[in-house]
């Protein structure tokens, strides 16, 4: 028996077939050595109506003490991606020493005036208690930029990862745990002590053009930035690319605000990336999917299937070299990316295989993706968002 934290993940392609579930669940336990004290999974649509049956198998023959789980329109396992699939992506762990706690956040959770102390009793942590967090959200509950508001607040020691449930229409879309498919907005599991959790972010984008200071705004609308007209920066580093990089530039270009005021030199990683929802080329303003501030440095992005993979393959060895190597991941892709931005199969989860190994691992495509830049959590599009439990 081992006494040390470990994982063990396992990756099914059927329709729910309980003997099947019953052969991996117990070789995930055999492989453990130990009772985990968490099970991740994520299903296909499909099995919403099995997710009661599920969990049993996961609790009688796994031993687990807490499942959590989503739906997922596509399923991550190691080295390997299978969008629009049914099936199963589950990561087993056992994590002594650690203290790990699940609450639900309700659709009335999240609103206007919600307080630290409201948290700190809703999720029985308090917001100076050492761990990290990682939260599955039903994206027709949650509200999820009204609820970070709040939460990053309340846990400003903390780190957030996740994502949001997918896999079609608002009523093909639910969370489940130990109790079985539940209705609530998300479910946040608390990682206390212990093992440590440690995030791969890959937003990409590399920066284009030039940083400036933003100096006029107006609630999501960039009217001046270096006391130029927002738009004529805007055009200013689009003509800045070569001639065939513009034309895949169109639709293509985010807006980038960085996360420090102090830095000499920006790069790949130091922006959080927003989409650019509009734009008016007479009035010179640009709306973005942001709130951004007077004095805050913004300079834009460009994606790309060659500077996401860049990226994210940056982003992996940073972390490998920062915090050595993980016994178990999950990671959670936007539905954006996979073959539709690649054009290939397997590319995110093949990157962080060609990086860590076989290390263990479980996932899914999200409808968001919910991970830290510098030192506060968000959520994202288009982004590979990695946990590594170290």
């Amino acid at each position: 028996m081992t006494t040390s934290n470990c994982a063990a993940s396992h990756i099914e392609l059927t329709t729910y077939d309980e003997e099947k579930m019953c052969e991996a669940v117990e070789a995930c336990r055999e492989r453990l050595g130990e009772n985990p004290d968490c099970v991740f999974c994520f299903v296909s649509s499909d099995w919403k109506r099995h997710v009661g049956d599920l969990v049993e198998v996961i609790q009688v023959h796994g031993r687990a003490k807490l499942v959590v789980g989503c739906s997922a329109d596509g399923l991550i396992g190691i080295g390997e991606e299978n969008e629009s699939v049914s099936g199963i992506s589950m990561l087993f762990l056992s994590l002594p020493g650690t203290k790990v706690r699940c609450c639900s956040i309700e659709e009335g959770d999240v609103g206007e005036g919600v307080t630290s102390d409201y948290w700190h009793r809703v999720t029985g942590v308090k917001g100076d208690e050492e761990g990290d967090w990682i939260v599955l959200g039903n994206p027709a509950l949650l509200s999820p930029e009204k609820w970070l508001m709040s939460w990053n607040a309340s846990y400003p020691r903390s780190k957030t990862f996740g994502g949001l449930a997918s896999g079609g229409g608002e009523e093909d879309l639910f969370l489940f745990s130990t109790a079985g498919v539940s209705e609530p907005a998300a479910l946040a599991v608390h990682f206390g002590g212990g093992v440590r959790l440690q995030g791969v972010v890959s937003q990409g984008c590399r920066p284009i053009g030039e940083p400036y200071t933003i100096t006029s705004v107006d609630d999501n609308y960039v009217v001046e930035i270096a006391s130029q007209r927002a738009f004529d920066v805007l055009e200013e580093a689009f003509n800045s690319l070569e001639a065939e990089e513009q034309a895949g530039a169109r639709g293509n270009i985010f807006a980038g605000i960085a996360m420090s005021e102090y830095r000499e030199e920006y790069g790949r990683g130091d922006f959080l990336v927003r989409n650019i929802i509009g734009g008016d080329p007479d009035a010179g303003v640009l709306a973005l999917g942001a709130f951004p501030r007077v004095g805050q440095t913004l300079q834009f992005q460009l994606r790309d299937k060659d500077t996401a993979d860049e990226d994210l393959r940056h982003a992996c060895e940073e972390a490998q070299r920062e915090h050595g190597e993980p016994f178990g991941m999950l990671l959670f892709s936007c539905t954006g990316r996979g073959v539709r931005m690649f054009g290939v199969p397997n590319h995110d989860a093949g990157v962080v295989e060609d990086v860590f190994g076989k290390v263990s691992l479980a996932g899914f495509f999200c409808n968001g993706e919910i991970a830290p830049v510098g030192n506060q959590n968000f959520l994202h599009g288009y982004t590979a968002a990695g946990v590594m439990f170290c």
